[in-house]
């Protein structure tokens, strides 16, 4: 290669003429040796088959799905699944796949060349095409459909395997569920009967009783004290009656007449009966009442009396003033008697009814804690009750959907093109590599001509002398010769003179 020289098209053309040889003759050679190592590569046939993802029948508005997850990822396991040691293994054995390399290969290395030969695309989002590569048409097709079998197989026993195991775990939880659901149930039966009469829903009742105990409440105070005033009033009436009255003459051993006693009885017996209602009197009244002190001196002469009387009396005749003070004194006493009962009674049922009262303040009281508690309860009740239906609800679901899948009513997977026998090889591309064989040998052909071309330094040209030397040229002698592709030229040149 002349330094500083251009190299144009027409000096390109004329240098690749002049190594035409250089160029074709490697350019054939690297042809011929790739059409002769083409020629020897086996043929190899490629089946397919174009698969395409039904959605259910039923409309999803019915019968929700249980497979969830996106479609192609879905697609992308079942692809996984298909070329699984476990699918490949018995394909090989049966179609004696590989008959070549199986002495010296093991079982693993003819998978993993099966797997490089099978191909999965996804076409679309719903759509798969399967193929597979072998030495005979025939088999690959085979392959194909076996693969295709297996897809389908394996595609339908784990949506029916997944609604299965959906159903099972629903049911699970439902039970569970139940079973707090009942605990509950029986926590709440068991806390309303341990507290029947504080429960809120008998707020009114209790209230209703409460005001009602009050009343009669009110009622037996008020009564209490009427009968507690009218004693008072049946005591001062006692004490009127109870003062003796003086008989007009001398009767007999006695001339005085005890409250209480029968008239014409002995000295002794008046004196008897004047001495046990004087001590009646004294534990009702003071020392100093006049009826304490009036009796006291009635039983003072009445015990001196009895002194020097005989033992039988003559009977003296009543007063009539005297029996009817008689009379009123054990009607005061025997009114008195049924007072003290009446109020005895009366004070047992107010003290009943006060502890009526105060029960039911008390549980009027606990009303707000028993509330809480049993909103807690229900709280929870309810939670779990909610969590129950849910269940039951996505239970049937479950079981319809798992039915639907038995029945062949769910996602499918519907072949569009089924595997034939391919009428071609579909490797090698023999013309391809014959081409790419060509290009080969031209390049090959063409760097060899460029390297002996840059490292020629010949002068062929006028132009080459004055851009190699610098110098002008005085005359061309060409180059005589029998044959014109020996033909050259003889170049003359002075040294060029610088002024």
């Amino acid at each position: 290669m002349i330094p500083g020289k251009e190299y144009r098209p027409r000096e390109l053309y004329r240098i690749a003429w002049r190594r035409r040889y250089t160029i074709l003759v490697p350019a054939i050679a690297v042809t011929a040796a790739c059409a002769m190592w083409v020629q020897s590569l086996p043929a190899r046939y490629r089946s397919d088959a174009l698969i395409l993802v039904v959605p259910q029948r039923v409309p999803e508005s019915y019968v929700r799905s249980t497979v969830i997850g996106r479609l192609d990822n879905r697609l992308y396991a079942l692809a996984l699944a298909t070329v699984s040691r476990t699918r490949l293994e018995p394909i090989i054995q049966e179609f004696a796949l590989y008959g070549d390399r199986r002495r010296s290969d093991t079982m693993q290395d003819l998978v993993e060349r099966m797997r490089n030969d099978i191909d999965i695309d996804m076409v679309k989002a719903d759509a798969l095409r399967v193929s597979y590569v072998a030495p005979d048409g025939r088999t690959a097709m085979r392959v194909v459909e076996r693969l295709v079998s297996q897809l389908i197989d394996e595609s339908r026993r784990s949506r029916e395997t997944l609604a299965e195991e959906t159903n099972r775990f629903l049911e699970t939880q439902l039970a569970d569920a139940r079973l707090r659901l009942v605990e509950t149930e029986q926590r709440i039966e068991t806390y309303r009967r341990r507290h029947a009469d504080e429960m809120p829903a008998q707020l009114s009742g209790i209230l209703q009783a409460q005001h009602n105990g009050e009343m009669r409440l009110q009622a037996l105070l008020d009564s209490i004290h009427q009968d507690r005033d009218r004693r008072i009033v049946l005591e001062r009436m006692l004490a009127d009656t109870s003062t003796p009255a003086a008989v007009p003459g001398p009767a007999g051993p006695s001339a005085t007449a005890v409250e209480g006693a029968p008239i014409g009885l002995p000295a002794a017996e008046e004196l008897r009966h004047a001495e046990a209602l004087l001590a009646e009197l004294r534990a009702r009244l003071t020392p100093r009442h006049p009826d304490v002190v009036r009796l006291a001196r009635l039983t003072a002469t009445l015990r001196q009396n009895a002194a020097g009387e005989p033992d039988v009396a003559l009977p003296t005749p009543p007063l009539p003033d005297a029996i009817d003070r008689q009379d009123r004194h054990r009607d005061i006493r025997a009114e008195l008697g049924s007072l003290d009962e009446r109020i005895t009674a009366q004070l047992d049922e107010e003290k009943r009814v006060r502890e009526a009262v105060t029960d039911d303040t008390k549980r009027i009281d606990a009303m707000p804690a028993r509330e809480s508690e049993l909103t807690e309860l229900m709280r929870d009740y309810q939670t779990l009750q909610e969590n129950y239906r849910g269940l039951l609800t996505k239970k049937e679901e479950s079981r319809v959907a798992a039915d639907l899948e038995h029945r062949q009513g769910g996602e499918q997977f519907k072949i569009l093109d089924a595997p034939r026998v391919p009428a071609q090889p579909s490797s090698p591309n023999r013309a391809r590599i014959d081409l790419i064989g060509v290009m080969a040998g031209l390049a090959l052909g063409l760097c060899l001509a460029a390297a002996l071309e840059w490292f020629d330094l010949t002068l062929r040209s006028e132009s080459d002398v004055q851009i190699a030397l610098d110098v002008p040229v005085v005359a061309l002698i060409p180059a005589v010769a029998r044959r014109r592709a020996n033909r050259g030229q003889l170049f003359l040149w002075l040294p060029h003179t610088r002024r």
